[in-house]
């Protein structure tokens, strides 16, 4: 299996979730050493905004583009295409003021893509093109929301993540990053109790794999 981690915090190496993403990759890798993955770190090489010059440049037709909004199409593409390519993503997303950082909502803008990574139906019915993917979601927040109203990122990415056509989708969270070092402790422990216990109930055809 290919695996694609995308990293979108800002704080590098003290990342929270970078940490949990660090940890996946290594159990993925003591299961299988010649296991294929990519990193793009979007927190610190920032997908740019998407701006009027991004959604001109990729609803003007291929024969009538610019030099620059070729260049703005290629990095689309090139975005969705790593995309189509894996078949695990793993995604790791900080918590930022309640929300998903906008680093990585620029990254999502650029792969919601009308005819590429989505279609609408006859019936007007959207349909997400990004099938067959085994995706997780590792977070990190300062407090603890999972699974209360507060959590409003979770509902966003779920409902996003399956227009695009990604259904099989796990959550894990680290929380109380912000409540001290025990609590921080427990939070980071705690989720990559179950990053381990998702590699053994895959293996050997899942997470292993």
């Amino acid at each position: 299996m290919k695996t694609l981690v995308i990293l979108s915090s800002i704080l590098g190496n003290r990342s929270h979730s970078k940490e949990l993403a660090d940890h996946l990759i290594a159990r993925v890798r003591a299961a299988n050493p010649a296991a294929t993955i990519k990193i793009r770190d979007i927190g610190a090489q920032p997908i740019p905004y998407f701006d009027g010059d991004t959604a001109g440049a990729l609803f003007t037709p291929a024969d009538a583009r610019s030099v620059e909004q070729q260049r703005i199409v290629e990095l689309s593409d090139s975005l969705v295409a790593e995309l189509m390519q894996a078949d695990r993503i793993v995604f790791a997303v900080p918590v930022y003021n309640f929300n998903l950082p906008a680093q990585f909502k620029s990254y999502l803008d650029h792969l919601a893509r009308a005819g590429v990574t989505f279609r609408y139906t006859p019936e007007g019915v959207p349909e997400g093109l990004v099938k067959g993917k085994q995706v997780f979601v590792l977070t990190a927040r300062g407090g603890k929301a999972e699974g209360t109203r507060s959590d409003t990122m979770t509902p966003y990415l779920r409902q996003m993540l399956g227009f695009l056509g990604m259904d099989d989708v796990t959550f894990i969270a680290a929380e109380g990053m912000a409540m001290g070092e025990v609590a921080a402790l427990e939070g980071v422990t705690l989720a990559k109790q179950r990053i381990d216990a998702l590699v053994l109930d895959a293996a050997p055809e899942g997470l292993a794999a």
